[in-house]
């Protein structure tokens, strides 16, 4: 029979040849797109097209100006990249993503001499950050704020609407994030040429570095987070910033498939070793002829690899894994390098303890198939990837959550170990993988001893959970894209009232002779264990006052001392809002944990003491400048 056409059946032509018209005449709008595929260097440029270094990043869909730019309409914490080399006083092309010949190929194409892909490199990772960040935390992240908005569009130099990243910032070995500048600077240089690695002489680009991106990037939301732990108040505070830095970027790296495939391939499953094996083998009593003879460092355990040669290291610049297990280092080292690297290397520990005991069944299967060769096969590498790769976002997003459990001012390891043991126990009261477990003995061969823990048990170092306090009435948690102006005066108000109220301040542990502040409170969306929906309010409420360097000669000044104390307040259940007192309103507020550090008592004495000698030892009696209490990361970043 016959096939009939198109042309001889009307209805099908009428169905597929017109487009199909709203009521109003109109072809109806294509939906917005999700998500905007943009390439990027997964490492950086020195892994070349290794590793699956040259991927794709998918980054979510939002409006961006030439730059790019991007004005965030709700929240005005917006993201800039301002491509001025200051040390050449030149403006470069700003790349246009919309350009269609830039988005028909997702992106430009990676390549070093092309400032316009330096542009998109850094807006894809550092964007890629911040949508990691506010899944982990479940809610929007912020800039750094003073305090209270500017009253009548006043100018404030302190807060920060748009972060701008600055690609080519200055000609150094060095990328730092800058309050003042609003933003993030990246330097470029040139290699050490004696001793450049894979680097002959060449210039490199802390733009072009996955991990510097976001390392730095790191910094500015946890500073828009915790406003106070800039301050130095203790030896632990910069090196928690660097350290929490790293430990960001480096588990990242587990979510980069083909480099996690190839790691595991040549290191046999052992991923937590420094050095994979070459691609071929060497002969016995023989030495290597080719390349593909060496051993090379192993990327997912190190950092900024490219950053490291270039500067004359000869390896990666920071990893993993940098100390051993001992508890002495903690009393001895204070560079704040060296002393994050102990915090780092307990939360590896622990990661790769469990990643080991995970997997442990997978390598008996596969050994009682008596074939134990050094090179494990496709099919269980892509297992082990497959867990390896779970667990890392497992990790990373109780290592984050973590920073809404932690105390609003002077962050010691203690503190920062107590806060990940209570956020993961607050989501998974079952710790079926024995996350919780792993990262205590981790940080207890380290040395790291939370205060005001009588044992060393989960139950003791998680914070105790929050009894006896009232509901905060008429207390409004918005919804996941944030609260309104209107509702955030409400909350402001609300929660003021709350922490001024005598009974309430004596409870919570406040100095009573001194004024509450609240310098933030962020509505928070999370999933329990269960499936079920979780909204909570993380709420900094702080107070402070001027110690003296001296006691004895107050001519040498003064410096802030502060406490606070950290509030999670849930929204009640529909079953506990039925309470007659309620009406079955959920417009209020239980307090579930009070997270505090106090001025006063004998707690308040030993803490000035403390920073007392710190701020002594670290030479901050002179000047006048209050912005030297703060990590000046431009000094601390000074080989990055």
């Amino acid at each position: 029979m016959r096939k009939r056409t198109n042309r001889e059946n009307p209805d099908v032509t009428a169905k597929f040849a017109r487009p199909v018209l709203q009521s109003n005449g109109r072809v109806p709008d294509l939906e917005r797109p999700l998500i905007r595929p943009l390439k990027a260097y997964a490492f950086d440029p020195s892994q070349r097209h290794n590793l699956g270094n040259l991927m794709t990043m998918e980054i979510r869909y939002q409006e961006v100006e030439r730059g790019p730019v991007v004005r965030d309409i709700h929240a005005r914490d917006g993201l800039a990249v301002v491509d001025y080399d200051a040390t050449n006083n030149v403006y470069y092309d700003p790349v246009d993503l919309d350009e269609m010949r830039v988005m028909i190929r997702g992106g430009l194409d990676p390549l070093e001499s092309d400032p316009r892909f330096h542009q998109q490199m850094v807006y894809a990772v550092a964007t890629d950050t911040i949508q990691h960040f506010e899944a982990a935390l479940g809610r929007r992240i912020h800039w750094r704020r003073s305090g209270l908005d500017p009253v009548d569009g006043a100018a404030d130099t302190e807060n920060i609407y748009t972060l701008n990243l600055f690609p080519h910032a200055m000609i150094a070995a060095n990328a730092f994030y800058s309050p003042r500048a609003h933003g993030i600077l990246f330097g470029y240089f040139r290699a050490d040429e004696s001793n450049q690695g894979g680097n002959p002489g060449q210039v490199v680009y802390t733009c072009l570095s996955h991990d510097i991106i976001v390392h730095e990037m790191t910094h500015a939301i946890v500073d828009g987070m915790r406003g106070h732990f800039m301050e130095q108040t203790n030896p632990d505070v910069a090196a928690f910033h660097e350290a929490f830095a790293d430990i960001v970027a480096l588990f990242r790296h587990f979510s980069h498939a083909e480099a996690v495939l190839y790691a595991i391939q040549q290191s046999s499953g052992a991923l937590f070793q420094a050095q994979l094996s070459p691609a071929v083998a060497v002969p016995t009593g023989g030495r290597a002829s080719i390349a593909a003879q060496t051993g090379s460092e192993n990327p997912l355990i190190a950092l900024a690899q490219q950053f490291g040669q270039a500067t004359g290291q000869g390896r990666a610049l920071r990893s993993a894994l940098t100390t051993t297990p001992n508890s002495s280092d903690i009393k001895t080292t204070f560079e704040c390098h060296a002393r994050g690297a102990i915090l780092v290397s307990g939360i590896f520990d622990a990661f790769f303890t469990i990643y080991v005991e995970r997997t442990a069944d997978l390598f008996r299967i596969y050994r009682s198939g008596g074939d134990a060769s050094a090179e494990i096969p496709e099919p269980l590498a892509r297992l082990l990837a497959e867990q390896v790769s779970q667990l890392a976002e497992v990790f990373f997003t109780v290592c984050v959550r973590a920073i809404d459990y932690c105390p609003p001012v002077d962050i010691s390891f203690g503190d920062f170990l107590r806060a990940v043991i209570t956020s993961d126990f607050d989501l998974h009261a079952e710790d079926e993988a024995g996350l919780r477990d792993a990262l205590l003995q981790a940080f207890r061969v380290r040395g790291i001893v939370p205060d005001g823990s009588d044992f060393f048990t989960e139950a003791s170092v998680a914070w105790p959970k929050a009894t006896g306090y009232p509901p905060i009435q008429n207390l409004s948690f918005g919804n996941p894209d944030g609260l309104t102006k209107a509702q955030q005066d409400a909350c402001r108000r609300t929660l003021q009232a709350y922490v001024d109220d005598r009974d309430i301040r004596q409870r919570i542990g406040f100095d009573p002779g001194l004024p509450v502040d609240i310098p933030s409170f962020h509505p928070i969306f999370r999933v329990n264990q269960d499936g079920t929906l979780r909204t909570d309010m993380v709420v900094e409420a702080t107070q402070s006052r001027q110690a003296p360097f001296d006691p004895d000669n107050p001519d040498l000044g003064t410096f802030p001392l502060r406490g606070g104390a950290t509030l999670i307040i849930s929204k009640p259940e529909f079953a506990e809002a039925r309470d007659e007192r309620n009406a079955g309103s959920t417009d209020y507020g239980l307090v579930r944990y009070v997270i505090a550090k106090h001025l006063h008592g004998d707690v308040g004495e030993k803490r000035e003491a403390r920073q007392r000698a710190h701020y002594l030892g670290l030479g901050l009696v002179e000047g006048s400048d209050p912005a030297r209490f703060q990590i000046d990361f431009a000094l601390t970043h000074g080989g990055v």
